[in-house]
């Protein structure tokens, strides 16, 4: 099953008045990535969190978002640091006094100064947490995998009909391969005429030794053979469940050069217009290819 790195997952849900939202977004990588963006305080499971999300990717870069939220109930630890604060009353009014206002020093004065009053939020327990966000980010892989599986469809019908274009071009080279044999001896006899203008007589035999020599320099049988045997591990690839990325790039690597091949050795017209088109495919194979796991 083809499945395609770009894909988008969302969830979220409430327990026991902490509501947890988690979005996750995956692009085209040639490895897996994972970022994980959260709170602070979820810190200490962040490598728990990769590899659950390891466990459903394995290639491309993939952005976790967590963003987790109290009720009204929960409550911070509140600290009134009463030094401070003295030590700021004192010194206002000095201040007071030495510039003669009389204006008397208030609690909203000494509330804007900087650390009377602090608050910490109580002391995360990450493994009473844990079970609710590790089931947040399940579901929204599963949200993901799914889109996954949507754009791996239409990959997956694309790459049909693109394989089966090249199929049937190369069925056509085939079908021309055997006769580089005859037209070579053709073109040989007459450039000889030619050059000669006739006045040279060459032996028969001599004459179908040096076409046979040329046409098995431009024989493409094997490069057809090993192409036609590429499509087909492409489509044994493409039935399999296993991330196969890497392995189809590869295979069109060499399919690539088996077509360049076959073009360099190729003479006639036709058969370079053929090679052309499978040329054409393969570059919009290979597109395709780099958007999949």
């Amino acid at each position: 099953m083809i499945k395609s790195m770009t894909a988008f997952g969302r969830a979220g849900k409430t327990v026991e008045g902490r509501m947890y939202a988690v979005e996750i977004r995956s692009l085209n990588g040639r490895y897996r990535d994972v970022t994980v963006h959260m709170p602070p305080q979820f810190v200490p499971v962040e490598d728990q969190i990769k590899k659950l999300v390891s466990t459903r990717i394995s290639r491309g870069r993939v952005t976790v978002m967590i963003k987790v939220k109290n009720d009204s109930q929960a409550v911070s630890d509140i600290h009134v640091n009463l030094p401070l604060c003295k030590a700021y009353y004192g010194a206002l009014c000095k201040l007071n006094e030495t510039l003669q206002i009389e204006e008397k020093v208030g609690i909203q004065t000494l509330l804007g100064m900087q650390g009377i009053i602090t608050a910490t939020a109580p002391e995360e327990d990450l493994e009473k947490t844990w079970l609710p966000l590790s089931s947040c980010i399940s579901e929204a892989l599963e949200g993901l995998d799914a889109m996954r599986i949507s754009e791996g469809t239409a990959i997956y019908q694309d790459f049909q009909k693109r394989l089966q274009s090249i199929e049937d071009s190369l069925s056509r080279i085939r079908v021309s391969a055997p006769s580089v044999l005859s037209q070579y001896h053709d073109r040989l006899k007459e450039r000889i005429a030619t050059l000669t203008q006739g006045a040279v007589d060459i032996e028969p035999n001599r004459l179908v030794q040096e076409a046979a020599f040329l046409a098995e320099k431009s024989d493409i049988t094997e490069e057809v053979v090993r192409a036609e045997s590429h499509l087909k591990q492409f489509r044994t690839m493409i039935e399999t469940d296993n991330p196969a990325g890497r392995a189809l790039d590869f295979l069109l690597q060499e399919l690539n050069r088996e077509v360049n091949t076959i073009g360099s050795k190729a003479g006639d017209a036709q058969l370079s217009h053929v090679v052309v088109e499978v040329k054409s495919e393969l570059e919009k194979l290979r597109e395709q290819v780099q958007n999949i796991e």
